[in-house]
């Protein structure tokens, strides 16, 4: 069987990622730690320090892992920021929370710009927001989810 481990977003703003995941949605520093290493043989772009944060549910590891990544570097792929629009490539990170404390939570903050909502079929409320580097952030209900058939 095969499993998704984490996913990975480079970060332009360390801090102001932290703000977004671990203050506002709620995630849990699992490990923070700075590698000095090139890892250009893994990565394809030639480092020296690179800060790794994971962050997740401390009490439910399998239940998904997102790691920042600040590669120390300034001007890689340095493109402007989607405003979490659909791009070619990753698409979305997709987490279950209480999605009106969470919109809430953000709008306070002042991140995750203009949420677009929709109801779910049980009722519920899901969410699109986009975090700092404008990586779409979906938020769905608590709960069991209905898994699409064809």
């Amino acid at each position: 069987m095969t499993t998704l481990h984490h996913a990975g977003v480079c970060v332009r703003d360390m801090d102001a990622s932290l703000r977004f995941y671990r203050d506002a949605l709620g995630l849990t520093v699992l490990t923070d730690k700075v590698l000095n290493a090139d890892l250009e043989s893994l990565l394809g772009v030639s480092t020296r320090s690179v800060r790794t944060v994971f962050l997740g549910d401390a009490e439910h590891p399998d239940s998904g892992i997102v790691e920042l990544l600040d590669l120390g570097l300034s001007g890689i792929a340095d493109n402007a920021p989607q405003a979490g629009l659909p791009a070619r490539g990753v698409f979305l990170l997709s987490f279950q929370v209480d999605v009106p404390a969470v919109v809430s939570r953000l709008e306070k903050m002042g991140l995750g710009g203009t949420p677009r909502t929709m109801p779910t079929p049980g009722g519920g409320l899901a969410a699109t927001v986009t975090d700092p580097d404008g990586v779409m952030v979906e938020l769905l209900p608590m709960g069991k989810l209905a898994v699409m058939n064809d």
